[in-house]
């Protein structure tokens, strides 16, 4: 049997004499009284993009649902198992969440093999691929505009994606419901790894920098 990764258990260590002391009571507290958070964000997967660090949030502040390129599906009650419905289904009915942050970033490794029709999967069962398939042929669009650079295609897929995975929000019934009683707000926002800026959605789908 594999020892348990040294480094993980240093950073335990480090929690508990660190922040854990000094949060004690509101931890605490989150266990007893349960969580109630006001927002979800759905972000990727991708270590360096941490929703945690990017807002600076304490715990209990956010509700986290991370996935392969931030990606969300169409609301499809098939009776299949869908593990970012599931997240966004309790998010919204059981914490009555008012606010839900789709952030994508810069560098996705998802949406690089999204754009690259050469990629081959990592392994037979091709999960990425099926994944990024829901993109449809965004992908192959972009890739047709000879007039911009790899890293030009790649920044606009990573938005373009923030707003698809938007719109397939809006298919879920309570979302439209809520955000059409004004009982919930759906943003888009993205992350530059590179220099840690955020780029927020406007009302017409194109990204800002906010005045800080």
């Amino acid at each position: 049997m594999h020892s348990f990764p040294q480094h993980l258990l240093d950073g335990h260590a480090n929690f508990m004499s660190g922040r854990y002391a000094r949060e004690k009571e509101r931890i605490r507290d989150l266990a007893e009284t349960g969580q109630k958070p006001t927002t979800l964000i759905i972000a990727c997967c991708d270590s360096r993009a941490a929703p945690e660090m990017i807002f600076d949030a304490g715990p209990g502040e956010l509700f986290v649902l991370r996935n392969v390129a931030n990606l969300v599906p169409i609301y499809q009650p098939d009776g299949g198992q869908h593990g970012t419905s599931a997240a966004i289904e309790f998010a919204i009915k059981g914490l009555s969440v008012s606010n839900i942050v789709v952030m994508g970033h810069g560098r996705c490794g998802g949406i690089k093999a999204a754009l690259d029709p050469h990629m081959k999967p990592l392994d037979s069962g091709d999960f990425i691929g099926k994944w990024m398939s829901m993109l449809g042929d965004l992908p192959g669009q972009l890739g047709q505009n000879t007039a911009m650079t790899d890293a030009e295609r790649q920044t606009a897929m990573e938005r373009i994606s923030i707003r698809n995975s938007i719109r397939n929000l809006r298919t879920f019934p309570y979302v439209k419901s809520l955000e059409d009683k004004g009982q919930l707000a759906v943003h888009g926002a993205w992350f530059d790894i590179s220099t840690g800026e955020l780029w927020i959605m406007d009302n017409d789908g194109d990204f800002i920098r906010p005045q800080l």
